[in-house]
């Protein structure tokens, strides 16, 4: 087999692998894309449970001191 019956071959071999290559970095883009968002979002509940958190401490907090205060009363 010569070099120029090779040729066409490997060409073909390369091309295959530069598009599936391609392919491949297509899916992870997307993957990328979509995993981005769901850490957004996944940021945004983070947050809004911190604030629930926090408001619920604040009132549980409140109700201790009424209650302490009840208690010095009687």
């Amino acid at each position: 087999m010569s070099t120029q019956d090779k040729n066409p071959l490997d060409i073909e071999k390369l091309t295959a692998s530069v598009e599936e290559l391609l392919q491949l970095c297509e899916t992870l883009m997307e993957e990328n894309e979509r995993l981005r968002k769901q850490n957004r979002q996944l940021l945004r509940e983070k947050n809004a449970l911190n604030e629930k958190n926090q408001l619920s401490q604040s009132k549980i907090s409140s109700m201790i001191t009424r209650l302490k205060t009840l208690e010095v009363e009687l």
